[in-house]
């Protein structure tokens, strides 16, 4: 049985308008995130699917996050296999922050990855 290669993308690369789809855990997501990323942690996936294909309504491209990759790649081919357009980011949380690319958090403390 072939697999198609995974999607990927590397962190520099998503549009700054790209919808980003967080699957970290809670105390992931609360050290610092993507601005604007849509926050569905791997463990509780399935039953926010909906959350996940109203977010992509129109053809818009997921860009799948967590910290380094691994997670992300799971629900990226998920996602796939739904025939939802979604893409990998290639090393994820570490990667964002090594291309300086802008982190936040809900508390206005400094954001880091965990």
């Amino acid at each position: 049985m072939n697999f198609a290669p995974l999607p990927t993308v590397d962190a520099a690369s998503v549009p700054a308008d790209g919808l980003v789809l967080d699957v970290r855990e809670d105390d992931e997501w609360a050290a610092g995130h993507v601005e604007g990323a849509l926050h569905v942690p791997m463990s509780d996936f399935v039953a926010r699917f909906g959350e996940v294909t109203e977010a992509v309504s129109g053809g818009r491209t997921a860009y799948v996050m967590c910290r380094v990759g691994g997670r992300s790649a799971q629900v990226t081919q998920y996602l796939v296999q739904q025939g939802i357009d979604a893409v990998n980011v290639d090393g994820g949380m570490l990667a964002w922050e090594g291309a300086g690319r802008p982190m936040v958090t809900d508390n206005g403390s400094p954001a880091v990855v965990l």
